[in-house]
């Protein structure tokens, strides 16, 4: 879990404590209050377990002070809009968050974006985009809206041919062997990334798996335009828009970028990938 995120969180709970404290309560008198197990009491004051805006509202009426829920929830919103849990985000599954992309993706003009193990969504083929949504489903089980997430996902790439944009990514050519579907559809992938390399919206570099490097690709992220960084983690997706983390993240970028190749190297790599799968 983000450190950023607990702390959060932990900042959160002790506002809990101190609102029971001023009460005049202990947990167990909040718990009987509230009808909850004394263990919920304490791990939602140790920042151990995320509170629901319901928990909050009533926790605010349990210590006589209904007023600060509209705090406490406010809080929570902050919390959430940084660190969105895949588990809420993909509860109907995947469509909702493709539109969401969608709707990013319309509205940045500059997307620059690192990915280390896989092909990035805007440059996905359907049947890959379809295999990588099967898998996500089983792994989190979650509902298998799949080619509802397909079309949304091919629908946000029309953004590729839109005059003015301009996709810069970086991808570790590790992520160029990655198989996540069957090899004739990563070679189809891999043909698709070819085509898109002399696309003047599209700016695609492979970082070389021997280039020497000032600093390892430890994940992927995407920053949209000044505003916001993305990041991916197995149970978050963080949502990050303070100047401090986005200045980190495109430093993060330009690092990469420098040790990347493009055009007939980049080409190269990708054939070179596209060869091992065929004799494969």
């Amino acid at each position: 879990m983000s450190t950023d995120f607990q702390t959060a969180r932990v900042a959160l709970g002790a506002r809990l404590r101190e609102l029971r404290e001023e009460a005049g309560l202990n947990g167990k008198g909040v718990a009987e209050a509230l009808g909850w197990q004394r263990s919920k009491v304490s791990r939602l004051e140790t920042g151990k377990q995320t509170p629901t805006a319901k928990d909050l509202t009533e926790w605010a009426q349990a210590v006589g002070r209904p007023d600060a829920a509209t705090e406490l929830r406010g809080r929570l919103v902050g919390l959430e809009s940084q660190y969105r849990s895949w588990r809420r985000q993909l509860a109907g599954g995947h469509r909702a968050r493709q539109e969401l992309a969608l709707r990013e993706t319309t509205a940045t003009q500059l997307i620059r974006g690192m990915e280390v193990s896989r092909i990035p969504g805007l440059f996905q083929t359907a049947d890959y985009a379809r295999h990588a949504f099967e898998a996500n489903a089983e792994f989190r089980r979650v509902p298998r809206d799949v080619e509802a997430a397909v079309r949304t996902r091919m629908r946000r790439q029309e953004a590729l041919y839109e005059a003015g944009k301009l996709f810069r990514f970086v991808v570790w050519e590790a992520a160029l062997y990655v198989l996540t579907c069957p090899r004739e559809v990563m070679v189809a992938q891999l043909e698709r990334l070819v085509g898109l390399i002399g696309l003047d919206t599209v700016e695609l570099s492979v970082l070389p798996l021997g280039a020497q490097l000032r600093r390892a690709p430890s994940h992927g992220f995407w920053i949209y335009d000044r505003r916001r960084v993305i990041v991916e983690t197995t149970n978050t997706e963080m949502w990050l828009d303070d100047e401090e983390n986005i200045l980190l993240y495109e430093r993060a970028w330009d690092l990469m970028a420098e040790a990347a190749v493009h055009g007939p190297q980049a080409r190269r790599l990708i054939a070179r990938a596209q060869a091992s799968l065929e004799l494969g």
